[in-house]
């Protein structure tokens, strides 16, 4: 269902209220979830110039589109936490709130007085989600982190790039994102278990744990053998031909994970004797001998373009795909299909991922607040809530 009325936008997540004291990217993405799925939003932004991401680039219209990803559809209070009237405002909230999201390092709510077991007291039904570089516990609890540091100490950094290449960061802020989904994921699961006892919890969420948890082959690879993994470039660690292949002008993507899939890129490539040659006939050995088949599938593939090869195997029901840039990734029309790319306060966004099939999902939502933009609304709103 898509519905152009931003009003009319809500989710399962319609009536819940979340007082987002997150900044930069790994909080945001995480309460940006929940915007997205209907919840209403307070984000509390220090004075001055709010949010650091207001100043981060690119910019369209003299607005930041590093804030606007991840912060359309909330609203927007500037509060000094260390002020006593901002304070008695935020308790207020915080009365009336389901959730909080904070992602300070370890310490600093507790310095502000802030603290879940302060918060619970006031309201005990209050989920209260941090989300920190290395977490609430343990040796690293209170040091700094950005992504590009959990991505570095997490492992995903070394095994990132090709045999011979440096170490190479992956091509987005992978750690910040996976502590904002596991903190997404932490806030919901809090909210079911709310449901049947009453009561609220301290959710603790470090992007640290999160890379971890997105390891995968290496990972297994370093419980099977105890060693990192080698870097490997495109290729699959354990499924082969499972790469990205040259042909006669650009490169393709060809994924085989089984013999029948492999048995039907030989027919499309026309080498069918590969099939039955002791050094491919099986997954097991086609890894084993990876290089000496990547070489044999790109001496056919240099005979045709791209272009016809794409068609060729995809008529065989191989899964193979052309590489693209961004630009051509959002231009798809299955990217129009899936409603991935939105309008929100007259900027394009990314649409959400999640579809549900009772809820709308508007191709228009409301964009990114001013700094402050409902500072007063809410003020009053929270005031009055605290006579009555």
């Amino acid at each position: 269902m898509t519905d152009h009325n931003p009003k009319l936008a809500k989710g399962p997540f319609d009536g819940l209220l979340v007082i987002d004291l997150t900044h930069v990217l790994n909080g945001p993405f995480g309460t940006q979830i929940l915007a997205d799925l209907g919840a209403r939003v307070i984000k509390v932004e220090q004075p001055g110039h709010g949010d650091d991401t207001r100043l981060y680039g690119p910019f369209v219209n003299g607005e930041s589109l590093y804030y606007s990803f991840t912060n359309r559809g909330k609203e927007s209070i500037v509060l000094n936490l260390k002020d006593e009237a901002d304070r008695e405002i935020f308790f207020n909230m915080i009365k009336e709130a389901d959730v909080l999201a904070e992602n300070f390092r370890p310490g600093t709510m507790d310095k502000l007085g802030l603290s879940y077991d302060t918060l619970a007291k006031i309201n005990p039904r209050l989920v209260y989600a941090s989300s920190s570089g290395f977490g609430h516990t343990g040796p690293l609890a209170n040091a700094p982190a950005y992504d590009t540091i959990i991505q570095a100490m997490s492992g995903i950094m070394m095994e990132t790039g090709f045999v011979n290449g440096p170490a190479t960061r992956v091509g987005t802020s992978l750690s910040d994102l996976c502590g904002g989904i596991y903190m997404f994921c932490g806030i919901a699961s809090a909210l079911y278990g709310r449901e049947r006892t009453g009561q609220g919890t301290h959710v603790d969420v470090a992007m640290f744990d999160s890379t971890l948890a997105f390891l995968e082959h290496g990972l297994m690879n370093y419980v099977a053998t105890g060693q990192s993994p080698e870097r490997l470039g495109d290729r699959h660690p354990y499924m082969a031909p499972f790469d990205v292949f040259q042909t006669q002008d650009k490169h393709i993507a060809i994924c085989c994970g089984n013999d029948a899939l492999f048995a039907e890129l030989c027919d499309a490539l026309k080498i069918p004797e590969l099939v039955s040659d002791e050094r491919f006939s099986s997954n097991a050995s086609r890894v084993k001998n990876q290089a000496e088949l990547k070489a044999i599938i790109e001496q056919q593939l240099s005979q045709q373009n791209a272009a016809y090869w794409l068609d060729e195997i995809d008529k065989h029901r191989v899964p193979v795909a052309p590489l693209l840039g961004v630009a051509q990734a959002m231009e798809l029309p299955q990217t129009k299909a899936r409603n991935m790319l939105i309008d929100a306060g007259a900027v394009k966004v990314p649409g959400t991922p999640i579809k549900l099939s009772t809820y709308p999902d508007p191709t228009v939502r409301k964009g990114a607040p001013k700094l402050d933009e409902n500072g007063t609304a809410i003020r009053q709103e929270f005031a009055t809530a605290q006579k009555t």
